[in-house]
């Protein structure tokens, strides 16, 4: 009796194994992710525009002394490079959108292309973590546009690099594919302890605003 073996004609590198623990989640995190970030970097471009054209302006998301866009918009921080951030957020989160509409729509993008969004989104986490660090410590008031920015940019930096780590696991050492097996795994509940730890710094930052606005 003849025997035939066939190939799968699954590719070795589909589904959770190329594309992290969210395969099918992840083009749409990257586009409505990116979309809602570009929107917050572009409200906040055209606040700092009314505020150069008139010092008097009242930003929008200027709500009290801690909420307060206007407060931080004014430091040298919210121009880190010479301009302001929210430029940058512009530029970055319309490739992170377009990405996702690429996805989307069948685009096949090359292991170079993954490389370097997944060094965007590193910069753009680092970048972010150094704001919220300056926003409670140095600043010491809040901007509601940024944390906008900041809570879109760490889920889209979380599974952009846990697809760049499953997607090179196959050729990597058996302790990297231990450790990338473990972070997939567990990925909801490091990205839930993420934003946790975030509300927590912020809220015991400001403890003493938030008792003292609510009348008690």
């Amino acid at each position: 009796m003849a025997v035939t073996l066939e190939r799968s004609r699954e590719p070795a590198n589909s589904g959770p194994t190329r594309d992290g623990p969210l395969p099918r989640a992840l083009p749409w995190l990257l586009l409505v992710g990116g979309a809602v970030g570009f929107l917050a970097a572009f409200v906040l471009t055209i606040e700092k525009i009314e505020l150069i054209v008139d010092p008097s302006y009242q930003p929008s998301c200027s709500i009290n002394p801690v909420l307060s866009c206007g407060s931080v918009m004014a430091t040298p921080q919210a121009a880190a490079f010479g301009f302001p951030n929210s430029l940058l957020g512009i530029g970055g989160f319309a490739v992170v959108a377009t990405t996702g509409a690429a996805w989307l729509a069948g685009a096949q993008l090359r292991s170079w292309y993954w490389a370097g969004l997944q060094i965007g989104v590193l910069f753009g986490a680092g970048f972010v973590h150094w704001l919220i660090w300056q926003s409670l410590y140095r600043i010491g008031a809040l901007c509601p546009y940024c944390m906008v920015v900041w809570a879109v940019t760490m889920p889209i930096f979380w599974y952009v690099t846990l697809r760049t780590l499953t997607a090179a696991r196959d050729r990597a050492p058996r302790p990297f594919r231990q450790a990338a097996a473990r972070l997939t795994a567990a990925h909801g509940v490091v990205l839930t302890g993420w934003f946790l730890l975030i509300v927590a710094l912020i809220l015991n930052r400001f403890w003493t605003f938030w008792t003292t606005a609510v009348p008690g």
